[in-house]
């Protein structure tokens, strides 16, 4: 499965690859657009009734990053394709300015 991630200062997309995914049907995307209109571009996927940003493993948003290389970069991310092994449960875990994807482990207490 492909995931992707920024290596950068936190998760965002450029306006461009959300026009991209929203060309392709993304409903999320299309939202992200029709609500940020002329306002300072945030490119996070978080838009109103979302509990969070983009799914990373969204089909659209790895086609546009795979398409549009650094032209799906924000101004401030640096992302990048990572292959999660299928079957494999797993998160991402930002240290500092970089996320990681990690597998999920089980924990007691």
């Amino acid at each position: 499965m492909k995931v992707v991630i920024s290596s950068g200062c936190g998760f965002a997309i450029s306006r461009k690859a959300t026009r991209f995914m929203a060309a392709r049907g993304n409903k999320r995307a299309i939202a992200e657009l029709d609500e940020s209109g002329d306002r300072e571009w945030r490119g996070s996927g978080c838009v109103k009734g979302a509990k969070e940003g983009y799914d990373r493993a969204d089909s659209d948003l790895v086609a546009a990053v795979e398409s549009l290389g650094k032209g799906a970069n924000s101004n401030y991310s640096e992302l990048k394709i990572v292959e999660v092994p299928d079957g494999v449960k797993w998160t991402i875990d930002c240290r500092g300015i970089c996320e990681r994807v990690h597998e999920v482990h089980r924990i007691w207490q």
